[in-house]
């Protein structure tokens, strides 16, 4: 008798933004295939009687690679076994849970996500930063910054981005920064727009650096930003103050 997985997000970081929905399911998990994103809180909080199998990144290290892991859930669902596959963020926004709900689909596999609370939404509205505003945006774009953003086939139209007035939030960029930036400037966006990266949002040792879209990547130099960071461009972040926001717990 096959079993089920569950694509669960944790949101952005700390217990307190996990779902009742999320909790009760990883409460009741017999397997647990985690990585680092959900934070240290929420995974000192997974119960002792599931089998808890690290599948995250540890920088470059790949302590399993997504097959490894899509065989990994089948094979333990397929023994019969409820399985929580827990994520940072939201499971279907850069978090690889569509690929892994096609695979469980075609092995036959009763699947069920478990919505999170992305940290693109969270994370900036957490220190007073609002994607949308009246007066600066009435449109937002989340993209990717993994992308290298100067391959020949970029899936990303850089030209339109750079044109559009709404606000952009990039994640997984801190990396690509400095070529975003200038692709960005290049295509026709304001050298002046403004831009946040919030590091580590909604953690004790959350950290914001703002500054013009043509700095920007020499200030994240000059700070060691370092990921897990949501970037934000555009005139909303005019509307961030120092303490604002909310304070992590």
């Amino acid at each position: 008798m096959k079993g089920k997985v569950y694509l669960v997000g944790s949101g952005p970081g700390g217990a307190g933004l996990l779902s009742l929905r999320a909790r009760e399911v990883i409460d009741s998990a017999e397997v647990i295939l985690y990585d680092q994103l959900p934070g240290e809180e929420i995974l000192r909080s997974l119960p002792e009687h599931a089998e808890k199998i690290d599948c995250g990144k540890h920088g470059s290290d790949h302590t399993l690679e997504q097959e490894e892991i899509e065989e990994l859930m089948v094979r333990k669902a397929q023994e019969g076994k409820r399985v929580v596959r827990l994520k940072g963020g939201d499971p279907f926004l850069f978090g690889r849970g569509g690929e892994e709900l096609e695979v469980l689909r075609e092995e036959g596999i009763g699947v069920e996500l478990v919505p999170g609370i992305t940290s693109a939404l969270a994370v900036p509205g957490a220190v007073g930063i609002p994607l949308t505003h009246r007066r600066y945006a009435s449109s937002v774009t989340i993209l990717t910054g993994h992308e290298d953003p100067t391959k020949e086939e970029s899936a990303l139209d850089w030209a339109l981005l750079a044109k559009q007035s709404g606000t952009i939030v990039i994640l997984m960029g801190v990396k690509n920064l400095p070529q975003i930036a200038g692709l960005l400037i290049r295509e026709g966006k304001d050298p002046d727009t403004p831009v946040a990266i919030i590091e580590r949002g909604l953690r004790k040792d959350q950290r914001v650096t703002t500054g013009p879209l043509a700095r920007i990547g020499a200030l994240a130099k000059e700070r060691h930003v370092k990921p897990p960071a949501v970037i934000v461009i555009g005139g909303v972040v005019n509307l961030y103050r120092e303490g604002d926001g909310i304070i992590p717990l």
